[in-house]
C-alpha cells in the first residue's frame, strides 16, 4: 500500500471515529429513532476533502458502528436503510470538489450542494424505512407518507443546517482541512 492511500485510510478512520462521537451529543433526539448531533460534518467532510468512494464508505463504516452502539432495528432491510445506507449516502457530498472553484462564496455554494445531496440520499433512506416499518406510529387520519415525511425532515433539516454552518466555518476559517496538501488552495 502506497503512502498516499494509507493516509486516506486513516483519514478516513479518524472521520468516522470523530463521527461517532458526535452523534452521541445530541440537541434532540425524537421518539422513533433520529436525533440532531454533528454526526453530519465529519462524513460529508472526509466526502468533500477525498471524493465520493471516501465519503459513502466513511458513512457505511459509521452506519455500522451505530448499529453495535445499539439502536432499533425491527428488520433486516430496515437495519440497513435505517443505518450503513442512510450514512453512507451522506458521503454522497463527495459528488462536489471544491480545489475547481475559485473564491470564498463559489466554495460555499459548492459545499452546501454537496451536504444537501448527501442529506437527500439520506433522507430517501430514512424515508422508505420510515413508510414501511415505522408507519404504525402516524397519528390516525395522517398518511404514512405524509408522517414519514415530516418526522424525518424535523430533524435532518436542522441537522443539516448545523452541519453546513459548521462546514462553512471549518471553509473559512481552517479551509486546509477541506482540500489534501495536493489540492490545496491559497
Amino acid at each position: 500500500m502506497d503512502r498516499q492511500r494509507l493516509v486516506i485510510l486513516l483519514e478516513m478512520a479518524m472521520m468516522a471515529a470523530l463521527a461517532i462521537v458526535f452523534s452521541q451529543i445530541k440537541v434532540f433526539e425524537m421518539p422513533q429513532g433520529g436525533s440532531v448531533s454533528l454526526v453530519m460534518v465529519p462524513i460529508a467532510l472526509i466526502a468533500v476533502r477525498r471524493g465520493l468512494a471516501a465519503g459513502v464508505i466513511t458513512g457505511l463504516v459509521v452506519g455500522f458502528l451505530q448499529l453495535l452502539l445499539g439502536s432499533t432495528v425491527v428488520h433486516p432491510v430496515q437495519l440497513l436503510l435505517d443505518y450503513p445506507l442512510a450514512f453512507g449516502a451522506l458521503g454522497l457530498a463527495g459528488f462536489v470538489r471544491l480545489s475547481g472553484y475559485e473564491g470564498t462564496k463559489q466554495r460555499i455554494m459548492v459545499l452546501w450542494s454537496g451536504l444537501f445531496i448527501g442529506v437527500i440520499g439520506r433522507f430517501v433512506c430514512h424515508f422508505l424505512s420510515g413508510i414501511v416499518w415505522f408507519g404504525s406510529y402516524a397519528p390516525e387520519g395522517v398518511p404514512v407518507w405524509q408522517y414519514s415525511l415530516i418526522y424525518n425532515i424535523t430533524y435532518l433539516l436542522p441537522e443539516m443546517i448545523i452541519a453546513g454552518v459548521v462546514l462553512t466555518v471549518v471553509l473559512s476559517s481552517a479551509s486546509q482541512l477541506l482540500f489534501p496538501a495536493r489540492d490545496r488552495v491559497a
